[in-house]
């Protein structure tokens, strides 16, 4: 029995040994289904498979097509120069998936290292002027000031040598310097700055243009999930290229500063980074790179970028040889919550609710009134006043907007124009001296224009700290730029005038109030 039951395998075994083969033959069914477990290379589905598109549950799927089936190359121009492979930049959504290379290669060459250099003073030993210990050390206590760097990355966005980047980048430089990627090192002085929208323009000197540029694109026209690219200087290392996608559009209040309209990528941007270029698959510039969201300092996925019209606005007033000025419109804005979408009747909370208006500004001249609802501008939706505020920015002072505004229960459309905001009072800017808790502080009578400056309410009134020495008196009280002063010893500050009679009046002690963040505070000195 033993012998019989071994005789079938051995017959069985050996059928098998004929017929695998056989059945795994070029072009058998089954070879197109268990032959890509064994194959060098992957195995199609051939059309006419349906016995076995049935098995694998695509019977009602897409069918494979051997002439449009996708291949790897190299995207290439006839009668391109042969070393270079005739390449060009990728001009379809099938190419583009081939390689980034071309496209790297037209807008890298526009995106330059930033590096920027300032003096810091040495801390002052509390030895330094005591004269018995001068007699032994003499002025070894003196330390000299010690220069700090910091580092970033610029974009080129004017052959003349204009270098856009962030302005945490130079600020406080004493002097900047950009480099190529190939070496090359260059000069520059700092046209335009403005730490509320965190923007600086640099002009390149000494170097012999035109110096190669990448085109502005028009950001409004960005939509989530677009691939981009991010070219910078991350860590000091050199150049470096990552790509990911558009994660999200218009994000604001991510604590970096006060402009809140930011492009979301996940292309990983590091330290260093700041400055540099968000680039489209059409070769332009859609952002400047500014930020990330992160707990270790590295990229987590989620990086933050201007986008490019906002850097078009910024490097026309650069151009024109003056500072960024926000457009005024004469009216405040608050964000429209849950609560006060449900009692207006809109269907989500989303626009810009008027909380003042500013008398004879333009707001009150279009009919503009307190209590409307801005839900567009210029077509554009309006979900926040930081959307609001980011449209008129783009738009410029000169300019005018139709804004759709829901007053009364129904939608109406009112068009106003984009001014200067008005300095009146005159500034009259002083610097308070003498033994008082002000001394060192420099002053400022509020006007719209000096109120924008500082983030404050527009119709604030009074007198404004615009800056405070170090180590002065004033500092030594705790006051900071952006506090208003609204009464010194019972009096109201009304002007600057005022501020500095009362500061050289001899008072035995001090009391005097401020206006900080909407708080009032109180400070007595005696």
């Amino acid at each position: 029995m033993k012998l019989k039951l071994l005789a079938v395998a051995a017959v069985l075994v050996a059928g098998t040994a004929f017929a695998v083969p056989s059945a795994l033959g070029q072009g058998s069914v089954f070879s197109r289904l268990f032959g890509p477990a064994a194959a060098d290379r992957p195995v199609r589905l051939a059309p006419g498979d349906d016995t076995l598109r049935r098995g694998l549950g695509l019977a009602d799927g897409p069918r494979w097509d051997e002439g449009d089936s996708p291949r790897l190359e190299r995207v290439a121009a006839t009668g391109g120069d042969a070393g270079q492979a005739g390449e060009r930049v990728p001009e379809s959504a099938a190419e583009i998936k081939l390689s980034f290379a071309p496209l790297v290669k037209k807008t890298a060459p526009a995106v330059v290292n930033v590096y920027a250099a300032r003096k810091v003073a040495a801390r002052r030993s509390p030895f330094a002027d005591d004269p018995f210990f001068g007699q032994f050390f003499g002025n070894q206590f003196e330390s000299p000031p010690r220069m700090e760097q910091s580092l970033g990355s610029g974009v080129i966005v004017d052959a003349s040598g204009l270098v856009v980047t962030n302005n945490h980048v130079v600020e406080g430089a004493d002097e900047v310097k950009i480099a190529f990627a190939d070496g090359r090192e260059f000069e520059t002085k700092v046209l335009a700055k403005d730490a509320t929208v965190d923007l600086a323009v640099l002009k390149i000197e000494g170097g012999d243009g035109p110096f190669p540029t990448i085109p502005l694109a028009d950001s409004d026209e960005l939509e989530t999930g677009d691939l981009v690219l991010a070219i910078g200087n991350p860590f000091g290392i050199g150049q470096t290229v990552t790509n990911g996608i558009v994660s999200a559009l218009a994000r604001n209040h991510i604590g970096v500063n006060d402009f809140g309209f930011f492009i979301q990528t996940d292309a990983a941007i590091n330290p260093g980074n700041s400055g540099g270029a968000l680039i489209d698959m059409a070769g332009h510039l859609a952002g400047v790179n500014t930020a990330i969201y992160s707990r270790s300092g590295g990229s987590n996925g989620i990086g933050f970028a201007i986008p490019s019209n906002m850097v078009a606005t910024f490097v026309r007033a650069a151009k024109d040889g003056g500072r960024y000025e926000p457009p005024f419109i004469g009216a405040d804005f608050a964000p429209v919550t849950g609560d006060i979408a449900e009692a207006l009747g809109l269907d989500r909370p989303s626009g810009a609710l008027v909380r003042s208006i500013y008398p004879k500004g333009p707001a009150a001249k279009a009919g503009l009134k307190v209590g409307d609802v801005v839900l567009k501008a210029d077509g554009r939706d309006v979900a926040t006043p930081d959307a609001l505020t980011y449209r008129l920015a783009t738009l410029g002072i000169g300019k005018s907007v139709d804004l759709d505004v829901l007053a009364s229960d129904k939608t109406e459309e009112i068009s106003l124009k984009l001014e200067q905001a008005p300095e009146n009072p005159p500034r009259d800017e002083r610097t308070i001296e003498g033994r008082n808790p002000f001394a060192g502080a420099t002053v400022d009578n509020l006007s719209p224009r000096v109120a924008g400056e500082f983030k404050l309410p527009q119709d604030s009134t009074g007198v404004v700290i615009a800056k405070v020495a170090p180590r002065s008196l004033a500092a030594r009280f705790g006051l900071q730029a952006g506090d208003i002063l609204l009464e010194v010893n019972g009096k109201a500050v009304d002007s600057t005038e005022t501020l500095q009679g009362l500061a050289e009046e001899d008072y035995r002690g001090w009391q005097f109030d401020i206006d900080r963040g909407g708080r009032r505070l109180t400070q007595v000195v005696r």
